[in-house]
């Protein structure tokens, strides 16, 4: 983004403006003074430390100016202040204020599994025709949303933007902010199920996602979901479904996949192929998404086989990594919730080898009361003759520990504390052999991601 620093002051209804303002441009935003670039504007947000402590290292980094909480008892010194009852509504004001400004067409993509991925997958196909931004990394809630949006070029023609949540209310918000002009729910799963309580609840949240669509928006959801099919029905806007079932507008046939893609084709031209990267129909879904997507805007089916056949995969979604022993890693460490662990698990357990299958799965978090009937319930998705040793990190994963008992002998079921990831490291390293492949897998909190870290590094 570029703006003169008098724009940023009016955007937020800022008064009395000093005529110096007009010769500050402001070419990016941040509330990480470790991340601000020269020609930036602090925005200082109360976490579990408060950001205007950091307006010292701000100055240093090169900010041009900073939002400033009323509530602070002096401004700062040697740099420009916009006073702000709370610096994060005023964060999500100006980026609702640029979104308008830019006009792009706006994609809003939500769903319990595989948001992420669509994500990627749905900006790939539409950067074949048009100038696009999408959200990069985790940035999908109050914070990141804004920063996203704030990211933009000017050029910018489509903003695909992830939207999540874990409370009612969160996605209405966001979906106002961004007012979609394509909506997008992926599935309904047991994510956040702790504060839903079900999976109807879940279903009415993610339904929040239509409350900002512009009037003449299109809706598009997965329609082999009973509990999205039913609520469409309340949404006014155009629709289109997607899924593996033919009562959809888009559906996948003839799905056939090895080692490392998933290859399908679709309804609407039974000659072409399409090829993922990835493994799994669940990402066979993922994908049909993204192509629903870019039929709204007329993409050409041809630019979406190119653009998916080597699109760009947010980092430990199901990536592909070489371990040093020459091992192969399906590192999943970002996320995890029932249903993702058992379409995975499924997908490792066709994945040819001539090693063994190895998975290591930690903690799904946020299942409240259900925690231990879930953690139990993936007891079925493990085979000792297809999946041969079983590693468990996690209190909860402590249950589907003792439920594995009897199926696996102790020999190849293996238990840890979530404290304990330097032993797990240590005991994968001596156990793994090159033919083996690794699958990793848990909720973010458990930090598998530095299990992945140490078997992948030199």
């Amino acid at each position: 983004m570029k703006m003169q620093l008098s724009e940023i002051a009016r955007a937020l209804e800022i008064q009395d403006v000093p005529d110096a303002w007009n010769d500050i441009e402001v070419n990016n935003v941040h509330f990480d003074s470790r991340k601000l670039l020269p020609g930036s504007l602090f925005v200082p947000l109360k976490g579990e430390r408060d950001g205007h402590t950091f307006i010292k290292n701000a100055v240093d980094a090169g900010a041009v100016a900073t939002l400033w909480s009323k509530d602070q008892a002096e401004l700062p010194d040697g740099i420009p202040a916009l006073v702000v009852d709370d610096p994060l509504q005023a964060l999500q004001t100006l980026a609702h204020y640029y979104l308008d400004k830019i006009n792009p067409k706006v994609v809003a993509i939500t769903g319990s599994n595989g948001k992420t991925t669509t994500k990627d997958m749905t900006a790939a196909i539409l950067a074949s025709q048009f100038n696009v931004v999408k959200t990069e990394a985790n940035f999908n809630n109050e914070i990141g949303v804004p920063m996203t949006i704030l990211g933009m070029n000017s050029n910018t023609e489509i903003l695909v933007v992830e939207l999540g949540m874990d409370r009612p209310g969160q996605l209405d918000f966001l979906s106002k902010i961004v007012q979609p002009d394509t909506a997008v729910i992926t599935m309904i799963g047991e994510a956040h199920i702790e504060f839903f309580k079900t999976r109807d609840r879940i279903a009415d949240a993610k339904m929040e996602i239509t409350h900002g669509l512009k009037e003449d928006g299109v809706f598009i959801y997965n329609g082999d979901e009973p509990l999205l099919t039913e609520r469409a029905k309340e949404v006014e806007a155009d629709q289109f479904t997607f899924g593996m079932q033919s009562s959809n507008q888009l559906y996948a046939s003839n799905i056939e996949g090895n080692d490392v893609e998933t290859s399908f084709s679709i309804n609407l031209d039974a000659d072409k192929r399409f090829e993922i990267p990835m493994i799994g129909q669940y990402n066979v879904t993922n994908a049909l998404a993204a192509i629903a997507v870019s039929q709204n805007y007329h993409i050409k089916l041809d630019d979406a086989v190119k653009a998916l056949k080597h699109f760009d995969l947010t980092k430990n979604r199901t990536e592909w990594l070489d371990g040093r022993k020459g091992e192969r890693i399906l590192s999943d460490v970002y996320n995890s919730n029932p249903t993702a662990v058992k379409l995975v698990l499924a997908s490792l357990a066709k994945t040819e080898t001539k090693g063994r299958r190895i998975a290591v799965l930690g903690d799904m978090l946020e299942l409240g009361e259900q925690a231990q009937s879930m953690h139990e319930g993936l007891k079925d998705s493990l085979d000792p003759n297809e999946i041969e040793e079983v590693f468990l990190v996690g209190q909860e994963m402590n249950n589907l520990y003792k439920a594995l008992d009897g199926k696996y002998d102790e020999s190849h079921l293996h238990y840890y504390q979530a404290s304990e990831l330097n032993h797990l490291s240590s005991d994968l390293e001596n156990l793994i052999t090159a033919d083996d492949i690794v699958l990793l897998k848990a909720s973010h909190g458990i930090h598998l991601e530095t299990v992945v870290n140490e078997l992948t590094k030199n």
